[in-house]
């Protein structure tokens, strides 16, 4: 039986992965606005429904500088974020991803001239202290663990079961599925793709790679493509702070939850420890839930 070995967090290197991941979050927070307004711009392709992410659109958007830097920013960020994961735990890196919701909403606000509103300012406040206080339990309680063929084959089995799910549910359903359908699903994928990155990177630098982590770095390379998708449709059905917040929520809280549940990563953490998870963890959803609704009055003040 292969035991696992635990490392305190916050020794020595470990504290590297936070600045990292913060560099990250503003990156992303950038590539996803610069990304949403050549969606903008663009405009529904001939003979298609607005929201509708044709191969042609996705041809036009390729000749877009705005798409292809916001796509430059975030290939920038998915490698500090990989860079993150070689320092410290999943579950005290991933989190930090919230702090380009804040980017995102006060750049917006900036680039429109109008303030964000109480409810946005509110949900963002939201998001960010649920977040925080995670981050904040897990630094001090969570331990980075050796990787084993265990770990790599439960969380295979668990992006195969999403993999379907999703698939069929964009193959039966895409047509009724708005922003917040697309950008979970996006979420969820990306949160995935962070758990196999640190799977993948841990066994490279255990020394043992083979084919088991050869299968998760092919599903972490399909899971990255199918979520990319999935959030250049979020784009064209709902708002770029909308995008921003479902995937640094959902996409941590998937990690995380893999980083608990299959890596192990908070055994040793105390059961209140648990409890200030679910709690921060919940805060910050009712931020995200909250944010959905903050651009449907602006269309009703309009109709009046």
């Amino acid at each position: 039986m292969i035991q696992t070995v635990a490392v305190p967090t916050l020794s020595s290197y470990h504290w590297l992965g936070i600045p990292i991941a913060l560099a990250g979050a503003i990156l992303l927070a950038l590539g996803t606005l610069f990304q949403h307004k050549a969606v903008d711009e663009q405009g529904p392709a001939p003979g298609r429904a607005a929201g509708s992410m044709g191969g042609g659109r996705l041809q036009a958007l390729l000749g877009k500088p705005a798409w292809l830097a916001g796509t430059a920013m975030l290939g920038a960020a998915i490698l500090l974020q990989l860079t993150s994961l070689r320092f410290s735990p999943l579950i005290v890196v991933q989190p930090i991803g919230a702090v380009a919701l804040v980017v995102t909403t006060l750049a917006t606000a900036r680039t429109t001239r109008r303030s964000p509103g109480r409810r946005a300012l509110t949900s963002v406040a939201l998001c960010i202290a649920g977040v925080g206080v995670f981050v904040a339990v897990a630094a001090v309680s969570a331990r980075d663990v050796e990787i084993n063929d265990r770990h790599l084959s439960t969380i295979l089995i668990l992006l195969g079961a999403v993999l379907a799910a999703l698939g069929t549910g964009f193959g039966l359903w895409r047509h009724r599925w708005g922003a917040v359908v697309f950008t979970a699903g996006a979420g969820i994928l990306f949160g995935f793709v962070a758990a196999l990155a640190k799977t993948v990177i841990a066994r490279l630098f255990q020394g043992d790679f083979e084919w088991l982590s050869l299968t998760c770095l092919a599903g972490l390379i399909i899971a990255a493509l199918f979520g990319t998708f999935l959030v250049q449709n979020a784009h064209t059905r709902g708002t770029s702070e909308l995008v921003v917040a479902g995937l640094t929520v959902i996409d941590p809280l998937v990690a995380v939850t893999l980083g608990i549940a299959v890596l192990g990563e908070a055994d040793t953490a105390p059961a209140e420890a648990f409890i200030a998870f679910l709690l921060a963890g919940a805060t910050a959803v009712a931020g995200v839930l909250l944010l959905a609704t903050v651009k449907k009055a602006p269309a009703s003040a309009t109709a009046k």
